[in-house]
């Protein structure tokens, strides 16, 4: 990975750059920022440009050399990659056991998008943690390493699932470093990262990709202008977000759809029409009606915002736009909350598998009451 393959953050490279080039890289930098917002990247790149044995003059790795090349293939002698793992019943757990996989997640996953990573360990309700076991191996690796390069990085993605044990078997290492190592972690939550080595890393914020940004990082993956406009207006700068968006076009058009049309019903009190409405949307299962819940209730938000006409405030698609435009003077502090609570207390609901028509109905009864506030 080099600096140039990761769209945007050009203050952040340029600081990553000035580091290795005058020789202050620290010996624990963290990362920090949204999920999806390319800081792995930014790791990597940093990683290969510190091993790189020809940079080029307009400060970047080469990709050329051998060092660039074992990066680009993640196999790169002088660094290590940690990362969290699920937890095996009577055995170590140790990020080597699941390295290939990690390796080809992160060839298809640049933007390192977690719930994908869930999936890759083929336990999507599992609570991936980095185990004390891990802290070990890294001290044992570490202090017996043979090194080609002259310096080792450890590339450390989420030290906030770092075990408590793990975290204080780290500690020295982070306090009095190796003279040739360098730990570059990568954090989603740092406010969950153990304060003693927090505090012991020299940190810097990545910012979220702004809309302008997050759409030409789209365009970049072959999705058609106005599509990545729309995406980027909704995922808030998060590139897995927004992929994720991109999948689900269909499913969020007919979402609005029957946004739309139990809006308009509900208005017009035509209660034998919003017993049909229930009915069908009753057949969509308990998994997409939680998420047509939890999508009503963005739109609700949306509309309310709509009052304060601050438009950096609003993260809609063309089309949702188009129908909030109309719809939002319905919606006022005297039915917003009332209208989150309905919303919040079907999904609830439906999620204890309560009986999915007579819930929805009911709520559609609830909507002609409050919309008329």
């Amino acid at each position: 990975m080099r600096f140039a393959d990761i769209p945007g953050h050009e203050e952040v490279k340029a600081r990553l750059r000035h580091m290795v080039d005058s020789g202050r890289l620290p010996h624990a930098l963290l990362l920090e920022g949204p999920s999806g917002c390319g800081k792995f990247a930014l790791a990597r790149a940093t990683a290969q440009y510190l091993h790189c044995e020809r940079r080029t003059i307009n400060g970047d790795s080469c990709g050329m050399c051998p060092s660039c090349l074992q990066h680009q293939s993640f196999n790169h002698i002088d660094t290590v990659y940690s990362f969290p793992v699920v937890k095996k019943k009577g055995k170590k757990t140790l990020s080597d056991d699941c390295i290939e996989d990690f390796r080809d997640f992160m060839r298809s996953n640049p933007y390192m998008d977690f719930d994908k990573w869930l999936e890759t360990l083929d336990n999507i309700n599992a609570q991936p943690q980095i185990y004390v076991e891990e802290g070990t191996e890294l001290l044992r690796r570490l202090t017996f390493m043979s090194r080609k390069s002259e310096f080792k990085v450890v590339l450390l993605w989420l030290p906030e699932r770092m075990m408590v044990e793990t975290a204080n078997k780290l500690l020295k290492l982070v306090e009095e470093p190796y003279a040739d190592t360098k730990f570059i972690m990568v954090s989603n939550n740092a406010r969950e990262i153990l304060p003693t080595i927090y505090s012991r890393s020299q940190r810097i914020e990545i910012k979220r990709y702004s809309d302008e940004e997050l759409a030409f990082v789209l365009k970049g993956m072959g999705i058609e202008a106005d599509t990545a406009a729309d995406l980027a207006k909704v995922a808030q700068g998060n590139v897995n977000e927004a992929l994720k968006l991109s999948g689900l076009a269909t499913e969020r058009t007919k979402m609005l759809e029957y946004f739309t049309s139990l809006m308009r019903k509900a208005y017009a009190r035509k209660v034998k029409e919003l017993r049909e409405w229930s009915q069908e949307v009753a057949t969509m299962g308990r998994e997409p009606i939680m998420q047509f819940l939890d999508y009503s209730s963005r739109l609700f938000r949306e509309s309310f915002l709509m009052h304060l006409a601050v438009e950096d405030l609003l993260t809609m698609s063309k089309a949702e736009r188009e129908f909030v435009n109309r719809f939002f003077p319905f919606i006022n502090e005297r039915n917003v909350i009332d209208l989150l609570s309905l919303f919040d207390r079907a999904k609830n609901d439906i999620s204890y598998n309560g009986n999915s028509k007579i819930i929805l109905f009911d709520l559609a009864i609830r909507v002609i009451i409050l919309l008329r506030r």
